[in-house]
């Protein structure tokens, strides 16, 4: 079966495309279901992420079509500037979403982003704080338009004023939570103790914004080795409580088993031998409509302080994913395309991020310096950019200037015979070669900032 998927192209499949949208289509085979190892999105339904780690075969759609590949990021400050401020091209019936994606540090926000967007355009690394503020990116799909909002990942104002970190790194998550129609928790799921309470910072942004509605994802699952332990996570992490309603979690036996699904909709796991046994292997989440959670528990819970709570009894549907690898993104993506209400686009459809050129190459750069570079280094590098001009063949030229805060500092980014320096810029061409889809030259020169 071939599926429409968007994967990044290779400079020698771009060269001399620029503008605003590649006319080219790529195709690439689907990925075949997994059982056990992929999980699926919510709690409901055939897209059930209890019913894939129970093994229920999934019904997989005859045919998706094909989906274009997301429009191109003009390198010219000028022309991405003028389609931003263009008036919407507005399709008969038009819906929008707007989404904020929040998170402690390093939960995969970006990578997330990316993957929804279909091509990278914001920066990722393994060091905490890349994103330094709140950036947007825009998926135009049909009569559909939703608005990711990807946020710094939460801290408290103490750590700010501890680190000497911007401001925007506590203050953007926030703001993006009250312009979000639905905001996206994510959580590492690979990280001990993420797996046993929310973030203290994302739980007080939540109870302060009650009002707008929440999805817990879990992310990272490829790197649990008991994925069993997803039942159990999000039994802590969501209080028993989905969408309204009380979670029981119930353990299944070992031996022979078959998942059986009742027509109330709910995954329940049988053992043919024994359903006696008091062996507990895996079990499952199961939403309990004869139990509603009372109406005033918001109000209690608000009162409750935040330092008590460990998960919110609030979220709608729970997701489970792995952003990095783009396993069950593309679920993820379509229920959010269901969940946008009519509504005025509030962009172009060629529109794929708000971000200039110059701060996307800034921040592709930035990456690779946090990801090659140790410790603090790379925090303090300054960016200087000398040149930014389109070559004689349409090939986007950039000439920066990386300045270091010590001299013996110059030495070390350069690497051995500029190895690292030159790497460094081989992988950041390549990464904005993909976002603004033309041939990129990129040279990085380092200097001491006296």
């Amino acid at each position: 079966m071939w599926g429409a998927a968007v994967r990044v192209v290779g400079a020698g499949c771009v060269r001399g495309l620029v503008g605003r949208r590649a006319a080219c289509v790529i195709l690439v085979r689907k990925r075949e279901p997994l059982r056990i190892a992929t999980f699926a999105a919510c709690l409901h339904g055939k897209e059930s992420a209890i019913g894939s780690l129970l093994g229920v075969s999934q019904e997989q759609p005859a045919e998706h079509g094909l989906t274009p590949q997301p429009p191109a990021v003009s390198f010219n400050k000028a022309d991405q500037d003028g389609l931003l401020k263009h008036t919407p091209d507005q399709p008969e019936n038009p819906k929008i979403l707007t989404v904020a994606i929040i998170g402690a540090p390093n939960a995969g926000k970006s990578t997330l982003s990316n993957q929804l967007l279909g091509r990278k355009l914001f920066p990722v690394s393994s060091k905490v704080h890349t994103t330094r503020c709140q950036a947007e990116g825009v998926i135009t799909e049909s009569n559909t338009q939703v608005i990711l909002l990807d946020t710094p990942g939460m801290v408290n104002a103490i750590k700010v004023k501890r680190h000497n970190l911007e401001k925007s790194l506590q203050q953007d998550p926030w703001e993006s939570v009250k312009l979000a129609d639905v905001v996206l928790v994510l959580v590492d799921v690979s990280v001990k103790w993420m797996k046993k309470s929310l973030h203290l910072e994302v739980l007080k942004c939540l109870s302060q914004n009650p009002t707008v509605p929440s999805i817990l994802v879990l992310n990272k699952v490829d790197l649990l080795k008991d994925k069993s332990s997803l039942l159990e996570i999000t039994e802590i992490l969501t209080e028993g409580v989905v969408k309204g309603k009380k979670a029981q979690v119930k353990s299944a036996v070992k031996g022979s088993h078959k998942t059986t699904k009742p027509e109330d909709g709910r995954f329940v796991k049988n053992d043919e031998a024994s359903q006696n046994s008091t062996e507990q292997s895996q079990g499952s989440l199961i939403p309990d409509p004869s139990s509603d959670v009372p109406a005033d528990r918001t109000k209690r819970e608000l009162t409750r302080k935040d330092s008590e709570k460990v998960g919110w009894a609030h979220f709608q549907e729970v997701f489970m994913l792995s952003a990095i690898n783009g396993d069950e993104v593309e679920t993820l993506k379509t229920y959010l395309m269901s969940l946008a209400k009519p509504g005025e686009w509030a962009f172009h459809s060629d529109v794929v991020t708000t971000q200039s050129p110059q701060e996307i190459c800034d921040n592709i750069i930035r990456e690779k310096l946090l990801e090659y570079l140790p410790l603090e280094i790379p925090y303090s590098i300054t960016q200087v950019t000398n040149l930014w001009e389109e070559g004689s063949s349409g090939e986007l030229v950039i000439m920066q200037t990386l300045l270091v805060e010590k001299e013996n500092q110059v030495k070390l980014v350069i690497g051995a015979g500029g190895q690292l320096i030159s790497r460094i810029a081989k992988e950041a061409g390549q990464d904005l070669m993909n976002a603004f889809l033309c041939e990129v030259r990129l040279r990085l020169t380092v200097k001491f900032k006296k």
